[in-house]
């Protein structure tokens, strides 16, 4: 037991003193410490609006959500996490509390999607961010030419957004994807499938030659860690398996070929028909900070499950080397590197790190500090951190040096009167101009996440993000919230007047 000290005390003193020069650490801070005085104005040009996807406002597709919601439903499994923002694997929360008309229409968007464009107009926005729905252009695999009444809705919504001066953001794929992909084939399934980057990429083309002369704009793939964590990891998103971190692997090469494979064709497109698109991903961020900044291991856990969650994949693209964090795993993926010409930034706030010394490779990770009860928070217990949006905004500029757009920042507030929501918008909205003007960061958007109440994956229709209600027992009607008032305001001035930040700024 001496000998055991005598080797135990000596690491503690050099952990100790070398504390401050490893890993990540735990801010006082709740928005940054500049000290400049408004107005704080935007660029000109920039781009304010909204975001959705396919899945959350659209009828409901032969996609694999699709068929997961109408099993979650059939089998009874809408039990959720007592604690807020955890999902049950396998199960969507409360979807039996919504009506087979909610379910199937989820905001009714097919027939009032003109009455919401023209709503946004009405607030000043300037543009949108949507996605194209795979299953809904291909419902079944055999399918050489495209459904023509999902070719015409897109064209309608294109259209409409032209009328109401709308800019619109194109997504190829959010998360959902064709059922029948999950057909085997060759013992694989979904983006594993041998075949399965053929029909993604005559999915691309289809909408290249149909819409590609009118978006500049395209994301090709919406938050792909999120989607292989909830779905490859946690089991709470189709497939809904529950694989080990190297496991993962095969899905991030294919995703990460598919990007490339789309990023070529828009390009391609662009030179046949001389128009300069940009093309990136949406890359979902957090500020991961240590639980305990005097615990070495929260400390570098936190920066392990950073670099593996927030740039292992940015990385690939940027290097055309898949490395994935706490593994040996490396590879070169041809026709990778340097396909991005931008990078989209989808931040939600501070989730906490704490070590586990009898498991070292899984830290939990902690929503919010129950101790800190100035802390806040959204609906489901994610705790609100516009410091770190800055820090994000900041990082990677640094480490890419390439534009940046802003497609997604919000937060669940149910509260019709949505304080919390309101000051959410300043103190972020502050922080992306920090980041411009202290930063030099190049950030040309803000799609706030997101337009209208709508499906929220295992959430279902119990978070509530949107700067619009969507009234679900009175016929799917729009009601706006202040912040959207808040926004409205904000947009015309293209920027947050110092009345706005004073009203707004203190956590509490």
């Amino acid at each position: 037991m001496y000998l055991l000290f005598l080797v135990i005390i000596p690491i503690a003193i050099l952990a100790f003193l070398l504390l401050p020069t490893f890993g990540k650490k735990r801010t006082t801070l709740w928005t940054s410490d500049f000290n400049d005085s408004g107005p704080f104005v935007f660029p000109k040009g920039f781009l304010w609006g909204a975001a959705s996807a396919s899945q959350h406002v659209e009828s409901q597709q032969p996609s694999d959500w699709t068929a997961f919601e109408l099993d979650a439903i059939k089998n009874g499994r809408t039990d959720t996490d007592p604690r807020p923002g955890y999902a049950i694997p396998s199960h969507i929360n409360s979807l039996d509390k919504y009506s087979e008309e909610v379910r199937t229409k989820k905001t009714n968007y097919d027939e009032v999607f003109d009455q919401d464009f023209q709503l946004a107009e009405d607030m000043g926005h300037n543009s949108h961010r949507f996605s194209i729905s795979w299953e809904r252009l291909f419902p079944r695999e055999d399918m050489t030419d495209p459904d023509p009444a999902g070719i015409k809705f897109y064209q309608d919504i294109l259209d409409s957004l032209k009328r109401h001066n709308l800019k619109p953001l194109v997504s190829f794929f959010h998360f959902s994807s064709p059922q029948w992909l999950w057909e085997e084939r060759n013992g694989k399934k979904g983006w594993e499938r041998d075949d399965a980057l053929r029909h993604f990429g005559h999915f691309a083309r289809t909408i290249l030659e149909n819409y590609g002369t009118q978006v500049e704009n395209w994301c090709t793939l919406n938050e792909p860690m999120t989607y292989i964590v909830n779905g490859y990891v946690d089991g709470v998103f189709p497939p809904l398996e529950k694989r080990s971190i190297p496991d993962i692997a095969p899905v991030m090469k294919k995703l990460l070929e598919a990007h490339a494979l789309v990023y070529k064709l828009v390009h391609g497109h662009g030179k046949l028909n001389n128009m300069q698109h940009m093309v990136g991903i949406a890359k979902h961020t957090r500020a991961f900070e240590p639980m305990r900044n005097w615990a070495p291991l929260d400390r570098v856990s936190a920066a392990a499950v950073e670099q593996s969650f927030l740039w292992d994949f940015i990385d690939a693209i940027h290097t055309g080397v898949l490395r994935i964090t706490n593994t040996d795993y490396e590879e070169v993926i041809p026709g990778l590197e340097g396909t991005q010409d931008y990078i989209g930034i989808n931040y939600y706030g501070r989730f906490y790190v704490k070590s586990n010394i009898m498991n070292v490779a899984k830290p939990a990770i902690v929503f919010h500090d129950k101790s800190d009860p100035t802390e806040i928070k959204s609906d489901l217990d994610w705790a609100v951190y516009p410091h770190g949006f800055y820090n994000i905004l900041t990082q990677t500029h640094r480490k890419y040096s390439l534009p940046i757009y802003v497609l997604e920042n919000g937060m669940a507030d149910s509260d019709m009167e949505d304080t919390r929501r309101q000051k959410f918008m300043v103190t972020h909205l502050r922080e992306v101009w920090n980041a411009i003007n202290h930063g030099g960061a190049d950030i040309r958007s803000y799609m706030h996440w997101s337009f209208i109440d709508n499906f929220e994956w295992a959430e279902g229709f119990t978070a509530q993000f949107g700067i619009i209600k969507t009234d679900y027992e009175n016929n799917f009607a729009r009601i706006p919230k202040p912040s959207s008032k808040l926004y409205t305001q904000i947009i015309q001035n293209n920027g947050i007047s110092q009345e706005l930040w004073d009203k707004y700024s203190k956590k509490n």
